[in-house]
């Protein structure tokens, strides 16, 4: 029989923690709310949200003030304001909108600070300096006019950190927002929460602040990662709403300073690991390569566990089942842009968007083209930004019109260089900056400063590619398939989760890890060990019944026993393809 709410053991500490939260809030003290995998924070942050609304909620808007709750994602943003109502005395936004709704005001220090960004102050000096121009932000590119100077997203928070050392800032701020809750706090950009801590948590005279994360679920480098103040009182959800008890027993074993309890102990569940030690051809060497399976090797390794496990009752369907790839072996063969992976050096760089050519074709250009392919206007001029696209008569609707469907058409028929040149001749949308220099730069080289140029060959190599393995890498990258990598995943949970681990990310050992777990890193890997361990217990933690891991990569007989004590000994076997 299932437990009951009132026995429910990750019920019980969930409330526990929302007890705390709570007591915190009543009495300003500022908190950090640690939330493990599956426990619920999101539940947690709405709840508190809703305890100041209704206590302090007319008392707020008499005074014309809010709660801020800063997110890290637009999704994240409206969920938020879906779920208080949209009650005005809530400002939910992401870390831009709300540093940016606040500078945009202080003109005369904007235009002092950003001639201390070099990108910027080259473009200032091209337009002949600084002068009178408005600072804006829009779609994050940087753009200089004499009457305007675009801001990049990363040029919003410097001049956030710089306001931030100004009193009189600091003051506005604190009485705009009495209460300032952070969510994701782990993926929140570290100066600004650097900040955050020296100007209002330290001297304890700012608003209250409350964190919502978990140190662990950490897998951008930019992020703060653990935040820790004695003037910041520590609240753990012990709570696992997600995975049964079988999965939950695994993570507390990997995990054993935040043990959860389950919300269902009578669920019936499974965890297994698969390595490949007994693959008896030669293993490919050599940088972050060396002691993996050749890539035809590992993909027949998954084809054959995905047939074993659907043969175990597994339900493929993407809906049901995720396979996380934390490898690139596999990736690009099963995604159909292998060409694309071959042109770039660093492949973790390319899937977090890096190259301004990839970013702006899988960010603007492939949104545009399915938005406008829906008939959804007003959603195409979002993606591509209102000041750069405009439809102010019939010409202007009938010039979109025309040449967004030749870009439709051309995505399928033709390179990525042709996509390229059609938007230089069009403009609709228009070619960032960085990627409009690159171009003109490749166009005007010789040969000798194109093979010297590592950037420049890697643009000539990506304009012979078919569109379409773009397309497939957009698809990925924007999590449109089965397959994800650890970006697309943290916060998700499917029924099954297949995670293959092996190398290729210039910033991951798995055998290395396992080795290094808990604390034989060497003093100088601290940070190396900490981002594989988060992501594999992100990865770890995705499944509600059903995890298998799949290393393509060969272990050694500690990173193997390390395995053994977190899933037991009868559940980590060798697999071999038959």
């Amino acid at each position: 029989m299932p437990e009951t709410s009132n026995t429910n053991p990750a019920e019980i500490a969930s409330q526990r923690a929302l007890d705390e939260v709570f007591r915190c809030i009543r009495e300003r003290k500022s908190f950090r709310l640690e939330a493990g995998a599956g426990a619920g924070k999101t539940y947690s942050l709405v709840k508190a949200l809703q305890l100041i609304i209704n206590e302090y909620g007319d008392q707020l808007i008499r005074r014309h003030q809010k709660v801020a709750c800063i997110t890290y994602t637009n999704v994240a943003t409206e969920e938020i304001t879906k779920r208080t109502d949209g009650h005005p005395a809530v400002q939910a936004s992401t870390i831009h909108s709300f540093c940016w709704e606040l500078c945009k005001n202080f003109q005369a220090t904007l235009r002092s600070e950003v001639m201390k960004i070099s990108q910027l102050a080259e473009k200032i000096n091209d337009v002949g300096g600084i002068g009178a121009q408005r600072i804006s932000y829009d779609l994050g590119y940087r753009r200089v006019t004499n009457l305007e100077i675009f801001l990049h997203h990363d040029d919003v928070l410097t001049l956030m950190m710089a306001l931030m050392e100004n009193s009189k800032f600091r003051r506005i701020l604190i009485t705009k927002f009495p209460v300032l809750f952070i969510d994701e706090y782990q993926d929140t950009d570290e100066n600004f929460a650097k900040s955050i801590i020296r100007n209002f948590v330290e001297p304890g005279n700012g608003p209250l602040v409350g964190l919502f994360g978990d140190s662990w679920q950490k897998i951008y480098r930019t992020g703060a990662g653990l935040i820790e103040h004695t003037n910041l009182q520590l609240i753990r959800k012990e709570a696992n709403f997600r995975s049964t008890s079988t999965i939950v027993d695994i993570l507390n074993r990997i995990r054993t300073d935040l043990p959860q309890q389950t919300s269902d102990s009578a669920a019936v569940g499974s965890a297994k690991v698969y390595h490949s030690n007994g693959f008896t051809g030669q293993r490919r060497t050599g940088g972050h390569w060396g002691g993996d399976l050749p890539a035809d090797d590992a993909h027949q390794y998954l084809i054959a566990l995905r047939s074993k496990l659907a043969n175990a009752g597994w339900d493929f369907s993407p809906q049901n089942t995720k396979i996380l790839m934390l490898t690139h072996n596999v990736l690009a063969a099963e995604q159909y842009y292998s060409q694309i992976l071959g042109v770039f050096e660093y492949n973790d760089s390319l899937l977090k968007k890096e190259d301004p050519h990839i970013a702006f074709l899988a960010d603007t250009v492939e949104p545009a083209c399915a938005a406008f392919t829906a008939g959804k206007y007003g959603e195409m001029f979002s993606v591509i930004g209102r000041k750069l696209g405009r439809l102010s008569s019939f010409g202007d609707k009938r010039d979109w019109t025309r040449n967004m469907q030749r870009l439709v058409e051309l995505r399928t028929t033709g390179t990525i260089g042709d996509v390229i040149n059609l938007l230089k001749e069009t403009r609709k949308p228009m070619l960032p900056d960085t990627v409009f220099k690159t171009e003109k730069k490749l166009a005007e080289a010789k040969r000798e400063e194109i093979d010297g140029s590592r950037t420049l060959r890697q643009i000539e190599l990506l304009r012979t590619i078919p569109y379409s393995e773009l397309i497939a890498l957009a698809d990925f990258i924007n999590d449109h398939t089965p397959f994800s990598t650890k970006h697309g995943v943290k916060g998700a949970e499917f029924e099954n989760v297949l995670v293959v681990l092996g190398r290729g990310w210039n910033q991951y050992n798995w055998s290395q890890f396992l080795e290094w777990f808990p604390n034989r890193y060497p003093a100088s890997k601290e940070e190396s060990y900490v981002r594989n361990r988060n992501l594999f217990y992100v990865a770890s933690s995705r499944a509600k019944r059903n995890l298998a891991l799949l290393f393509t990569q060969e272990l050694s007989q500690v990173a193997l026993n390390t395995l053994d004590s977190w899933f037991g000994a009868t559940n980590v076997s060798v697999f071999n393809p038959e």
